[in-house]
C-alpha cells in the first residue's frame, strides 16, 4: 500500500484493472487494502484535477471505471482517536478564511478505525469547530446539507487522512469529487 497517498478512488465493480491503469499516467497508484479502493500520490492535486477535466473533456472513458476521486489539498497520520481530532482541526483551520459567511457542513469517508472513529461524531464536532473558529474570528458560518457553498471532505484510510474543501462551483466542474 502507499502510505503516503493524496488521492483517495472508489473504484466501480470490475473497473479496478482498467482504474489503475488509466489513473497511473498521474501519479503513483497502489492497492489500499480496501474493496474497489484506490490510493494515489500525486504531485500536485489541484493540478492533477485540472488534468482529469482535461481527459474527461477529450475522453470520459475513465468513469466508467471511477466512482468517486477524492484529493486531499492536507493530509496527516494519526495514532489515536484523540491525536485524529487535533491534527483535524489544525488541518481545517487553514479553510477558515475561505468558509467566513458561507454554508458548509463536514463530510467524512472513513475506511479502518471501525469503532474509534464514527463518521457521525466526527463531522458534527468538526462543524461545530469550524462554526465556533468563525465565531472568533468575529465572522459567521452556517451548516447546511442541502447545496452548501462548500463541503469539507474527510478522507481516511487506516491511519492516515486527507481534507480538502470543495466549493458548489468545483462540485459542479469536477463530476468525479462527489463529496456527499
Amino acid at each position: 500500500m502507499l502510505l503516503d497517498w493524496n488521492v483517495v478512488v472508489s473504484v466501480r465493480e470490475r473497473g479496478f484493472a482498467m482504474a489503475r491503469d488509466i489513473l497511473r499516467e498521474y501519479g503513483a497508484v497502489a492497492r489500499s487494502g480496501y474493496y474497489n479502493v484506490l490510493v494515489m500520490k500525486v504531485t500536485s492535486p489541484v493540478d492533477f484535477l485540472a488534468q482529469l477535466e482535461k481527459r474527461l473533456q477529450m475522453n470520459s472513458d475513465l468513469m466508467s471505471y471511477v466512482a468517486r476521486i477524492a484529493p486531499a489539498t492536507a493530509t496527516f497520520d494519526f495514532a489515536t482517536p484523540q491525536e485524529f481530532e487535533e491534527r483535524a482541526r489544525e488541518a481545517i483551520t487553514q479553510f477558515l478564511p475561505q468558509l467566513a459567511g458561507k454554508s458548509f457542513h463536514v463530510r467524512m469517508h472513513r475506511r479502518g478505525s471501525k469503532g474509534k472513529l464514527s463518521s457521525a461524531v466526527v463531522e458534527r464536532t468538526l462543524c461545530q469547530y469550524v462554526l465556533g473558529a468563525l465565531n472568533e474570528a468575529g465572522t459567521s458560518g452556517t451548516i447546511r446539507f442541502d447545496d452548501p457553498d462548500a463541503i469539507i471532505d474527510l478522507e481516511t484510510v487506516d491511519h492516515r487522512a486527507g481534507l480538502s474543501l470543495w466549493t458548489r462551483g468545483d462540485v459542479q466542474r469536477y463530476p468525479f469529487l462527489k463529496p456527499d
